[in-house]
């Protein structure tokens, strides 16, 4: 979970895409623009607490106590792209942990502003002028805010803050793919797969980033992408839980991050990872193993069944007259390399997900004649 609250909270999420603030000339980040839209950000975010129609009084009476926001990001793996750093390396981690501290500090330097204009959190002031003193010099020498600029922590001392937590970093899983950009601060799970959602079974997703590099650079072999292209199955776990945790030093609430394993991950690898984001300072974290259930959102390709892999456990449970019979069934679909026929989601295909119907246009939807599967739409 990205955000922890206390009894009747609100959550009170946006999310800033960083993509558009890069250069893509200079290959560098336009940090005076994003500075900028933060400040608009919490400033939006701030009014929307009291234009929220509470059905509870007690969430009303929580949420205008503390006035809590979460102001987050999507498209960090697009920004690292464009600037030709690669995600998970220590020059590429350089500027992650320069662009949080940009956005955490912005963020806070407006929600103290505020507070010149609008007053403090009520849950910061005290009945009586030195309780107030009291209550806000505790709250700058939490350990988070000790990491905030000399400025920031005095203006709080004179006049509180509008918030009391700023920042939190949500998924963003429908609207950074709604705008065509990694979703929340993930790399993107591939550059080409497959995603189970409203819109269908194994609908076929292509990173937009990937046609505008080869658009700009014709004769380049989409196979072969430079080393910035970083997949999120390419990374290994370590490289993951440390991108999480060189964040979660700028977030003063929490954030939603995956730390994506490969398939064969035992409970003693897990375990080094979890304690490996103990130690540099996560909130939270999740570690999924790569093929750990029957289905998954995400695929790299349509059918992920590996009929070897499957064997190969099955033989653990069944006879050998069992596991014969097994063999018989899976053979029974040709691996795409034996067949003569156009597997994919194209109208006209061979299905990729049954292999006997073809793919055809349906209300909108490249959609399978014989299974349904929904693998291509336009809506």
């Amino acid at each position: 979970m990205e955000q922890p609250l206390a009894p009747y909270s609100v959550c009170n999420l946006a999310a800033v895409n960083l993509a558009k603030f890069a250069n893509k000339e200079t290959k560098t980040v336009d940090f005076d623009s994003l500075r900028k839209t933060v400040k608009v950000g919490v400033r939006m975010q701030d009014n929307v607490i009291d234009a929220t129609p509470y059905f509870l009084e007690e969430n009303k009476k929580q949420a205008l106590g503390e006035r809590r926001v979460g102001l987050g990001v999507m498209g960090l793996a697009d920004l690292l792209i464009y600037c030709e750093k690669e995600y998970g390396s220590e020059e590429g981690n350089a500027l992650v942990d320069e662009i949080f501290k940009t956005i955490a500090v912005a963020a806070y330097e407006e929600s103290v502003e505020l507070a010149t204009e609008r007053g403090s959190f009520p849950f910061l002031e005290g009945q009586t002028e030195a309780e107030t003193a009291r209550l806000r010099e505790a709250f700058i020498n939490t350990g988070f805010m000790k990491k905030m600029p000399q400025h920031i922590r005095e203006n709080i001392v004179a006049n509180g803050i509008r918030n009391s937590h700023l920042l939190t970093v949500a998924p963003t899983g429908s609207t950074g793919t709604m705008v065509g950009v990694a979703t929340g601060l993930e790399p993107y799970f591939s550059f080409t797969y497959y995603r189970s959602g409203r819109l269908g079974k194994f609908i076929e997703v292509k990173a937009e980033i990937v046609k505008e590099y080869l658009d700009a650079n014709p004769g380049v072999d989409e196979n072969n992408l430079p080393d910035w292209f970083k997949s999120s199955m390419e990374l290994s776990a370590e490289a993951h839980a440390d991108v999480q945790c060189i964040i979660q030093n700028w977030i003063d609430s929490s954030i939603s991050k995956t730390v994506n394993a490969p398939k064969g991950y035992g409970v003693e690898q897990v375990q080094k990872v979890y304690e490996r984001l103990y130690r540099g300072g996560a909130k939270g974290g999740t570690v999924y193993v790569d093929g750990s259930r029957d289905t998954q959102v995400l695929t790299l390709k349509a059918e992920e069944a590996n009929s070897d892999e499957q064997l190969e456990f099955e033989e653990l449970k069944q006879s050998e007259d069992q596991v014969k019979r097994q063999v018989v069934l899976v053979d029974t679909i040709k691996p795409l390399t034996d067949t003569d026929v156009t597997i994919g989601s194209e109208v006209g295909n061979t299905c990729p997900v049954c292999r006997q119907g073809t793919v055809e246009e349906m209300g909108g939807c490249n959609t399978c004649t014989n299974c349904g599967a929904q693998l291509k739409c336009g809506l």
